[in-house]
């Protein structure tokens, strides 16, 4: 080939060149205008033309997500476009030239090789594929239809003996897992890869991680599960769980959340709820009542039906104590200098314990001071000659007066003088 010829070849390739290059600068400009006003226009179609998708009153998708779910379309579209324009551009100019003609050829087969062994296993995984999908079908309206079911058995309009409706929430979770594990099983000899070695040695490595890293996790599932079929306590419960005493607010497979007096919301794992002590004064509160008991201690000179009936009006006096049952006394010690008395009384208030007590402890006070009867605990070993009653002063008669100090000469007749 002569020289000018070369030349000429050159010299067309070149203007071919710069023609490909302004056509593609030309598009990739009408694409930059183009694209935004056609986000645009989408967006002031928000809740005009474009409104929210809803089954009578569910919203199933807003006006906004459908939006912003069609302006990503047209962005992912965008970049389609310019890297398809990209990717035959550059053969195309390689091509014009004499001498990089070779390289056009290997590069589009770089390009479309690629491109071809992914069109031919998406084809041939289309059956599989289907399979997957029909998997997925059932597995969703299955997932559906029990989720119906369990909800029906909550509201109390489907009834089972022996099935508890507070039981049905979990229920559905561990069946709704069990389902879903089932499909996981069936579809995963038709994923992709998945009969491959790496595929397998992934499989194994994630299942040690979790195996070792769940311990903890599935020992506080498998204590949910007992705590919720034992029905050891439901939420709305006042319990007491170790040191933590509060009102349930949540149980979860997981953990169990009670809310303290005060105020404090703590998270209890259940293996530590299942392996603790626990004490639900909610649960006969419900039915006869639980019961609230304080003690006192009060010395030998005052007469035990007095004290009876003074601790027995104390809790009559206190609000959320029930009058049926009665209130009723026990006379737990009879010690050196002092007898101790247990008032005991029903509430089914068991979430207001604390201040049933309080209430409790200031009528006991008033009440005891009312009728003159001194509460010395544990025991009273001044020397009372001289000294002032233990009663506060606003309970105290005006003629009373503090005794003086008695004093007895020995000996003799045994007579003495003040």
């Amino acid at each position: 080939m002569s020289a000018a010829t070369e030349w000429k070849e050159l010299l067309i390739g070149l203007t071919l060149a710069v023609l490909a290059t302004a056509v593609l600068g030309l598009i990739l400009w009408l694409i930059r205008r183009l694209f935004p006003r056609v986000c645009a226009t989408i967006e002031s179609w928000r809740g005009t033309r474009i409104t929210s998708l809803r089954i009578q009153n569910l919203e199933l998708l807003s006006a906004e997500r459908i939006t912003g779910l069609l302006i990503t379309v047209v962005r992912v579209v965008r970049l389609a476009v310019v890297v398809l324009l990209i990717t035959f551009y550059v053969p195309l100019v390689f091509s014009v030239f004499p001498g990089t003609r070779g390289y056009a050829g290997a590069l589009l087969g770089y390009i479309l090789t690629p491109l071809q062994a992914i069109w031919n296993g998406v084809v041939s995984y289309l059956p599989d594929l289907f399979t997957v999908l029909v998997v997925a079908v059932v597995t969703r309206y299955a997932i559906k239809l029990i989720r119906l079911i369990f909800t029906a058995i909550q509201k109390g309009t489907l009834r089972f003996s022996g099935f508890y409706p507070e039981w049905a929430e979990p229920t559905y979770k561990i069946v709704r897992f069990l389902v879903l594990a089932l499909a996981t099983v069936a579809v995963y000899p038709y994923i992709p890869g998945s009969s491959s070695p790496a595929f397998k040695g992934v499989s194994v490595f994630l299942g040690v991680l979790f195996s070792l890293g769940s311990a903890g996790a599935i020992a506080n599932v498998m204590a949910g599960v007992v705590l919720t079929y034992t029905r050891a306590f439901q939420v709305g419960d006042y319990v007491k769980i170790g040191e933590t005493t509060g009102t349930v607010i949540d149980k979860t497979l997981l953990v169990t959340r009670a809310r303290t007096p005060k105020n404090e919301d703590v998270s209890i794992p259940n293996s530590l709820v299942l392996s603790s002590h626990m004490v639900n004064y909610s649960a006969c509160a419900r039915n006869e009542g639980v019961i609230v008991h304080t003690s006192v201690t009060i010395g030998y000179d005052a007469p035990w039906r007095t004290v009876h009936s003074l601790l027995i009006a104390a809790a009559h006096d206190t609000p959320e104590i029930l009058k049926d049952p009665a209130p009723f006394v026990l006379q737990t010690a009879l010690n050196d200098f002092y007898v101790a008395y247990q008032v005991n009384a029903y509430t089914n208030a068991a979430t207001h314990l604390l201040r049933i007590y309080s209430d409790l402890h200031q009528n006991i006070q008033d009440k005891f001071n009312e009728a003159g009867v001194e509460i010395m605990s544990p025991h009273y070993t001044s020397v009372r000659d001289g000294n002032h009653i233990a009663i506060p002063d606003s309970y105290v008669p005006n003629t009373y007066e503090t005794p003086a100090f008695r004093l007895f000469q020995a000996g003799g007749n045994g007579s003495g003088a003040r």
